[in-house]
């Protein structure tokens, strides 16, 4: 499912209930005031009200029944990969607990895709992962960096030829941007997984998938352990 249009009123809606869901602030089984109340105190029709509600139960996260209202659905209900549910965790859940999560995912997928991409890539396919390699070589920041590292994996994942990949890239997308930000803002030198990158390029080039999946697995491996270096600092600095 698309992300909601924040910019339409029962959009803002979705986006207010949805983190306040996913958030904790309303927990599963709580009920949701009666319709009338929620908009006068959310300040929006009762229309836009329902179309909001209609949306979140798409979404997994609540339920309507007769006579019991509106009510929280359990979080095993919930649409995880759903674009906005995943916006909403990335903003609300503790940040340590959420990247370890993520990196779990990246795990199981990425080094797989990387010895699939060395096995079928095109030419044309391998011309977007080095393109992508170049922007990350000539990356001036951090910020420009974590734009091209995350079409630097964008394209290898592209180049496995498998659609329910790349579907499935699209939808994590935005939180594996932040992710990239993250990473290069906690180490000392951004680039300083430029050289695994160029030896997962080397390896879908040369079409050597155990090396491709090895190299990956390593960098994530390596990505894990420098943010592990993060939260060791931030928890002696809060002592």
């Amino acid at each position: 499912m698309k992300a909601t249009d924040a910019r339409s009123l029962h959009g803002q809606v979705v986006r207010e209930l949805g983190t306040r869901i996913v958030g904790g602030e309303l927990k599963p089984g709580d009920v949701l005031p009666r319709e009338d109340t929620l908009a006068e105190s959310m300040q929006v029709s009762r229309n836009a009200l329902r179309e909001a509600l209609k949306v979140l139960s798409a979404k997994g996260l609540i339920e309507s029944r007769p006579k019991t209202g509106t009510r929280v659905r359990p979080m095993d209900a919930w649409s995880q990969l759903d674009a906005d549910v995943l916006s909403w965790r990335c903003a609300t859940m503790p940040t340590d607990d959420f990247i370890e999560k993520l990196v779990e995912m990246r795990e199981l997928i990425e080094p797989a895709a990387a010895a699939t991409a060395a096995q079928r890539r095109s030419a044309a396919q391998l011309a977007k992962i080095d393109a992508a390699y170049r922007k990350m070589e000539a990356a001036k920041d951090s910020g420009e960096w974590a734009v091209a590292d995350l079409s630097f994996h964008n394209a290898v994942l592209h180049a496995t030829g498998n659609e329910l990949m790349i579907s499935l890239f699209s939808v994590i997308e935005s939180v594996l941007g932040m992710f990239f930000v993250l990473s290069a803002q906690t180490a000392g030198d951004f680039k300083y997984s430029l050289p695994q990158h160029h030896k997962v390029l080397d390896a879908i080039r040369r079409n050597q998938p155990e090396v491709a999946r090895k190299t990956m697995q390593a960098m994530i491996a390596d990505s894990r352990a420098n943010l592990a270096k993060r939260r060791k600092k931030s928890t002696r600095k809060a002592r």
